[in-house]
């Protein structure tokens, strides 16, 4: 057979014996006549591994995205297997090849005037007093952003360390409201001291006005309108809709506010140590990430005041 009719064959093979769709078939038959187009439609037998491995470069060389690569090696990857077993080929020549890695993208972050209006702006209208939930979500965001909490910190947290310490659970931790500190256990069971900003110390002080007690007779710092203990799926749907209804540009989740927390102290300060430290890092490899968020802030700001800047 020709290189073509080995194609179309290995099409029609998926669409009857495999039965994929049309258009995943249609995909697949693309990929296979992007290969026959690099190999300058040599037949393909005579395609080896050193090909493929040229092939593959040429592609990410040419601009095309990691996983892209990825999808059409699975595709040949899959002709020549079949293939295999139709004529005498030596050797699949796409096993053992990879795509190249991804790129690995920046976590997304607030900036510093959309953060503190997301977390200062209530959802309800001004001349409406704030319900018990209000002011819960409000203290939980306020202290997500302030301390750059994991959501999961955040929820293990009790009123205090008297009541926490009985507790075994891995997230356990404590507000320390006379210190203006929390006191969270992070990844691998560390725990660290963390600072509460002034901001957020009047938010939970305000929802422990008119905190209910729990039902389940616990401590939790933070509580459903059940009274019991707040669940990371829950602050999340939380402050979702809470973003919605004030507008927030992006798409907003707890860990985002955790990036800029470290993103906004670390152009403040410079200190990627004390960032590492206040987010639980086990390696700065880890925080070293922020250092490029804050290179990313330098040149907006400079593309926007400089006069040779250029402007996008």
């Amino acid at each position: 057979m020709s290189g073509g009719d080995w194609r179309a064959a290995w099409l029609q093979y998926l669409a009857t014996q495999r039965q994929l769709s049309p258009r995943t078939v249609e995909a697949y038959g693309r990929d296979l006549a992007e290969l026959a187009t690099l190999a300058e439609h040599r037949d393909w037998t005579s395609i080896g591994h050193a090909d493929i491995r040229r092939y593959t470069a040429k592609l990410h060389a040419s601009g095309q995205q990691a996983r892209s690569i990825a999808r059409k090696l699975s595709g040949w990857r899959s002709f020549f297997g079949w293939l295999a077993d139709q004529t005498p080929l030596a050797a699949n020549p796409v096993e053992g090849v990879r795509a190249p890695k991804r790129a690995k993208g920046l976590p997304k972050a607030l900036s510093v005037d959309d953060a503190v209006q997301l977390v200062a702006t209530p959802s309800r209208k001004a001349a409406a007093a704030p319900t018990p939930s209000e002011l819960c979500d409000t203290a939980m965001f306020e202290l997500l952003y302030s301390s750059g909490l994991r959501v999961s910190e955040l929820c293990g947290l009790d009123v205090q360390y008297r009541k926490a310490e009985g507790r075994t659970d891995a997230s356990a931790g404590w507000f320390e409201p006379g210190n203006g500190e929390v006191v969270v256990t992070g990844k691998g069971g560390k725990m660290r001291r963390v600072p509460v900003g002034q901001a957020a110390l009047d938010a939970i002080a305000a929802w422990l006005g008119v905190r209910p007690a729990p039902s389940d007779g616990g401590a939790a710092l933070f509580l459903t309108a059940r009274g019991t203990r707040m669940s990371p799926r829950v602050v999340q749907m939380r402050l979702k809709n809470h973003a919605l209804a004030t507008g927030a540009p992006l798409h907003v989740h707890p860990h985002m506010l955790r990036h800029s927390f470290a993103s906004h102290v670390l152009q403040s300060s410079g200190d990627l140590r004390a960032v590492q430290e206040m987010l639980g890092h086990a390696s700065i490899t880890s925080t070293q990430v922020y250092t490029a968020l804050d290179f990313q802030h330098l040149a907006q700001v400079y593309d926007k005041a400089h006069p040779r800047a250029k402007l996008k």
